[in-house]
């Protein structure tokens, strides 16, 4: 079977373009593809995914599983568990693994809870 080569027809609209007007026409529908996938990251998360950060951050899975869990319970697991943490370091000027045990051990949550809330 051969294959009928169409591709003059099927870049006609093209074919008048600059090397920059394809550039930016590339770029421009390259962004349409990727959008819709940063806005599906930045509006949806997991436990699984907010455990997984936290991993990444030098947390135990036992510390993990007390800060999603406490995320889960006041409503802030849209803001990242992993934000939460770096958030109240930066509050309190503090490391992060230092951040993330205070709020494994159930300290600063109401005011972690009303800085991510007040922010976002």
């Amino acid at each position: 079977m051969k294959r009928e080569d169409d591709f003059s027809v099927r870049r006609a609209h093209l074919a008048d373009l600059s090397d920059e007007q394809l550039k930016e026409r590339f770029w421009g529908l390259t962004e349409k593809v990727v959008d819709p996938l940063l806005v599906l990251g930045y509006e949806n998360t997991t436990p699984a995914i907010e455990r997984s950060v936290l991993l990444r951050m030098g947390f135990s899975s036992l510390e993990v599983a007390q800060i999603v869990t406490e995320c889960e319970e006041r409503g802030l697991l849209g803001y990242g568990a992993g934000h939460a943490v770096y958030k109240l370091a930066k509050m309190k000027d503090i490391d992060i693994r230092a951040a993330g045990l205070a709020l494994a051990d159930g300290e600063y949550w109401q005011e972690v809870e009303n800085a991510l809330k007040v922010v976002n």
